[in-house]
């Protein structure tokens, strides 16, 4: 085997060169040691070259500098509609089914602006210099005829310079919208910009019409009025209806910013030879070591290795006072260090930490739709056409109805009117807006919602199931008794714990751990077992030292015909938990295990109740134990001794009576009943397959945050029922009062100018309504 060779040979040779950043490299003191690839030894200046050459070689041995291999990798942002998300661009701009401007995926902390409101910012000064002047001229000229102005200038020069400074308004401050609304013909995806589009157009065509038959005499005897002022106007004015929107749209995305600030975005890194390193999140990987100084963020989810400190959660968990981290305990990633400095070993980095996939699962939820959705949908799809039909029979009306003299005008103005003050887009928004800012607010709470359907199904429930361990108790029993049976020499207390540990340690089960805590507190030496199958909601068996073990429950032992389920001590007169240990067959002594409920539990049940919610106990373990949990807080109606398929029965049962029936567990047996449930809610400190299965995550695991997430549910349908009937109500005013129903009636036209106003701030309402919940 021949030796790795370097690429530095001898004293005569130069030093050698960092394959990442390029600089030269003396061997003897590498700040990033060497690494071998490929039988060549590589030397690094810092150890986070040495890092980014060791997960990609190949990257940096083919001449493309570091730079350009970080572009060329780098992810490509996506954009969605906010209106429809299943719309998405891999670049800003336009939504070619609603028009409206996309918006990326994901909030990031990127500072630069974005760069559709940058456009329409520069598009609405340019418009407001020329509009201001154009629309004071016509102001001035309507109200005042003959003075100065269009005196001194003359009637055909000054309707030129109105056309004059109307056009760059139309064509320049207006050309998105104009570009939007030929995508939405070319498409026959009809929406606000094909509104927009029609009136503005309508209005400047009209007025150069206007011009024309002046110059030209078109129409002899007839005298049309121009109105540039209006089709500038309302670019203007839907320029700063948008501009609005924009703004507002973005802060829909505070909540994940600030989640996304909570990870710092360095570590410092404990190396083998005790030296600290600064490396970049990227480059860190399980097992590393870290150290945290106090007031830092934890930049990973890990275990303290070494020291003692607090952690501040109440960025993720809602939680405001601080929690005591000694040696071995769980820390999560954009948590803050207390006063202590602490190394902790890392578990989960990146996207793997809790925090990012909280907020992958915010943004996630905030992009889904509800049902009602799909009725606005359909109704959104026959509002274009309808409005166009409803502005060609406006201008048909005025033309047989109207004063001879100005029923072209008033025609066109009308028409142009409803054109312009319908607004789809206050519908398209009423919906997704309530949604976005709801699930956002839940997340700064400590409550996920896996998506809209169960944010909106939560206001709705009249039944909430607990499960009992870890749910209404606060899953930390503890080992009160071990009680051999019949002792044979040799089968002790600690013989039996011993049987029983070998088997659980590798359980998440509540119950599994106090039996391992007890264990591990007596110095217990645990065997190693082999064949394990856990029985959900009964209990486990397995191989230990060539012997067959089981522990579980009386059921468990019925079920595999172990002779035991007489036995006294299968009853606790405490109402204690009782788990029997059987070697070959033959019982070999009982754990007994006690745990008590969480002091929250009972003001949570006593709220439910007198709001009119339903509370029902559903649990695997013994009737004793369940009726003294539910004694003391308060429920009344219990099911004991349920395995997992009972638990799925009883949900199933209860919404046969047609009750809306939340389900809150956290673990792997309350998994089907999560799943059956209307709303599944899980304890944040439940196994992967309750929280994967559940539609609403608790965070903090604290009972009082789902009194958090029914307020939070009811607030957002509420808010959403607000949006719809705002955007209703104003349709079905402002489209008649825009045909001029109320000229009859000693009302005035509707100038589009005011149509404009009025469409964009229909909007902004809905947007607005939204925020206010935040």
């Amino acid at each position: 085997m021949t030796a790795p060779r370097t690429i530095s040979l001898g004293m005569a040779t130069p030093d050698p060169i960092d394959p990442v950043c390029g600089m030269t490299v003396s061997i003897a003191h590498a700040g990033g040691g060497s690494l071998i690839h490929d039988g060549t030894t590589y030397y690094f200046c810092h150890e986070s070259c040495r890092r980014k050459f060791r997960r990609s070689p190949g990257k940096y041995l083919g001449g493309r500098s570091f730079d350009a291999m970080s572009e060329a990798n780098s992810p490509t942002t996506r954009y969605i509609c906010p209106m429809d998300p299943e719309v998405v661009s891999d670049r800003p701009g336009a939504c070619p089914k609603c028009g409206m401007a996309l918006e990326p995926e994901a909030p990031s902390l990127d500072d630069a602006p974005d760069p559709e409101l940058r456009s329409l910012n520069w598009r609405l000064k340019l418009g407001l210099l020329i509009g201001v002047p154009l629309i004071a001229l016509a102001m001035f000229d309507m109200f005042a005829p003959g003075m100065p102005i269009s005196h001194l200038v003359g009637h055909t020069t000054f309707m030129v310079l109105q056309a004059v400074l109307c056009t760059p308004i139309v064509f320049v401050c207006g050309w998105p919208f104009l570009q939007r609304f030929a995508v939405s013909l070319r498409t026959v995806q009809f929406n606000m910009f094909t509104l927009i589009g029609l009136g503005v157009l309508a209005a400047y065509g009209f007025s150069l019409f206007g011009l024309a038959n002046h110059l030209l005499g078109l129409l002899p005897g007839v005298m049309v009025m121009p109105f540039f002022e209006s089709a500038a106007g309302i670019v203007v004015l839907v320029l700063v209806g948008q501009v609005m929107e924009l703004r507002a749209r973005g802060q829909t995305g505070d909540a994940i910013r600030k989640l996304l600030k909570l990870t710092p975005k360095i570590a410092h890194v404990v190396l083998e030879n005790g030296k600290e390193a600064d490396l970049a999140l990227d480059l860190i990987d399980a097992g590393d070591r870290v150290r945290v100084r106090p007031g830092e963020q934890f930049p990973v989810d890990g275990v303290i290795q070494e020291g003692s400190t607090t952690a501040d959660e109440s960025m993720l968990t809602g939680e405001p006072m601080p929690v005591e981290k000694l040696v071995a305990a769980k820390v999560l990633a954009g948590t803050i260090n207390g006063h202590g400095s602490v190394v902790v070993t890392c578990e989960k980095v990146g996207t793997a930490t809790v925090l990012s996939q909280v907020i992958a699962l915010v943004g996630q939820a905030q992009r889904t739709r509800l049902p009602i959705q799909q009725t606005v949908d359909r109704v959104a799809a026959w509002f274009v056409p309808a409005v166009t039909g409803i502005a060609i029979v406006t201008f048909i009306l005025w033309m047989i109805f109207g004063n001879v003299e100005t029923r072209l005008v008033n025609g066109v103005l009308c028409a142009v009117a409803v054109l312009v003050i319908a607004c789809p887009c206050a519908l398209g928004l009423a919906t997704p807006m309530a949604i976005v800012v709801g699930i956002g607010r839940a997340a700064s709470r400590g409550v996920l919602f896996r998506d809209a359907v169960a944010l909106e199904r939560l206001a709705a429930v009249d039944t909430i199931v607990f499960d009992k361990t870890g749910t209404l108790t606060e899953g930390k029993p503890k080992v009160t008794a071990i009680v051999p049976s019949n002792p044979n020499p040799g089968e002790d207390e600690n013989t039996v714990l011993r049987w029983a540990t070998a088997l659980e340690r590798s359980s998440e089960h509540p119950l599994a751990r106090a039996i391992v805590n007890a264990a591990e507190a007596k110095g217990v030496v645990i065997p190693v077992a082999t064949d394990v199958q856990t029985v959900p909601g009964l209990g486990v068996r397995g191989v230990v030292e060539g012997r067959a073990v089981l522990v579980g429950n009386d059921a468990f032992f019925v079920q595999n015909d172990v002779p035991a389920t007489s036995h006294p001590d299968w009853k606790s007169p405490s109402a204690e938990t009782v788990i029997g240990v059987a070697v070959n067959q033959r019982l070999v002594g009982f754990i007994k295990l006690g745990d008590r409920s969480r002091p929250e539990a009972q003001s949570l049940i006593a709220k439910l109740t007198a709001s009119g919610v339903r509370s029902v106990m559903l649990t695997g373990d013994s009737r004793a134990v369940a009726e003294r949990i539910a004694k003391e807080v308060g429920i009344s109606e219990v099911f004991a001794d349920q395995l997992p398929a009972d638990k799925h029965r009883v949900i199933t049962q209860l919404k046969a009576e047609g009750r809306i029936v939340a389900m809150c567990g956290d673990g792997i047996n309350d998994a089907p009943a999560l799943a059956v449930a209307d709303v599944g809610i899980a304890m944040g400190t439940g196994t992967d397959v309750a929280i994967t299965t559940a539609g609403v995550t608790l965070v903090k695991s604290d009972l009082r945050s789902i009194l958090t997430a029914r307020e939070l549910s009811l607030v957002t349908v509420r808010t959403i029922r607000q949006n719809l009937a705002l955007a209703f109500v104003y349709n079905a005013l402002a489209i008649p009062i825009a045909a001029g129903v109320l000229i009859p009636f000693g009302g005035s036209l509707l100038d589009p100018i005011w149509a404009a106003a009025a469409m964009s701030l229909s909007s902004v309402s809905v947007i607005a309504n939204s925020l206010r919940r935040r």
